[in-house]
Parts: structure tokens; C-alpha cells; sequence
């Protein structure tokens, strides 16, 4: 899959390529107690696990999921600080 031209502007990039869960959303936590609410961290995974933790993540501690897809072997995720 080729990314959506609309792919939202984010404001923090997460890469977490390479680990494993639970690393992924562990960091992702860390990165949305650092930014403002209403900023976007664009978070990209390998980790296929973060399919479903990620939006769990999201819908757990009120944040939005704005957009997600998978290029190959990424999976990438827009979200927004609630």
C-alpha cells in the first residue's frame, strides 16, 4: 500500500521499528505525556501486536486514532493528544 496523500501533519515521530510489545505503546506513552494536547505523534511500528494495542491505547486514555494504514512491514498511526 502506497501512504494516503492526506496522511495528516504530525508535530513528534515515534519509531519504534524493531521492538516488541509491550515497548511500543510503553514509548508511545512517554511521547504523549511530552506533547500538548491536540498535538499529533505519527508512531511508526513493526510490531504486528500494535494493530490491536495502539487503538486500544487510544480509545483507554481518550486520544484520537486520526488515521492508520501498513506500508510493507510498517504500521502507521496518526494520533492526536486528547
Amino acid at each position: 500500500m502506497i501512504a494516503p496523500k492526506d496522511s495528516p501533519d504530525f508535530d513528534t515521530l515515534l519509531d519504534t521499528s524493531g521492538l516488541l510489545c509491550p515497548e511500543p505503546v510503553m514509548m508511545l506513552h512517554g511521547v504523549v505525556r511530552d506533547v500538548a494536547t491536540g498535538q499529533v505523534i505519527k508512531v511508526v511500528a513493526t510490531d504486528p501486536s500494535t494493530e490491536r494495542d495502539i487503538p486500544k491505547f487510544c480509545q483507554f486514555l481518550d486520544h484520537e486514532l486520526i488515521q492508520h494504514y501498513q506500508i510493507g512491514a510498517a504500521y502507521i498511526y496518526f494520533i492526536r493528544r486528547g
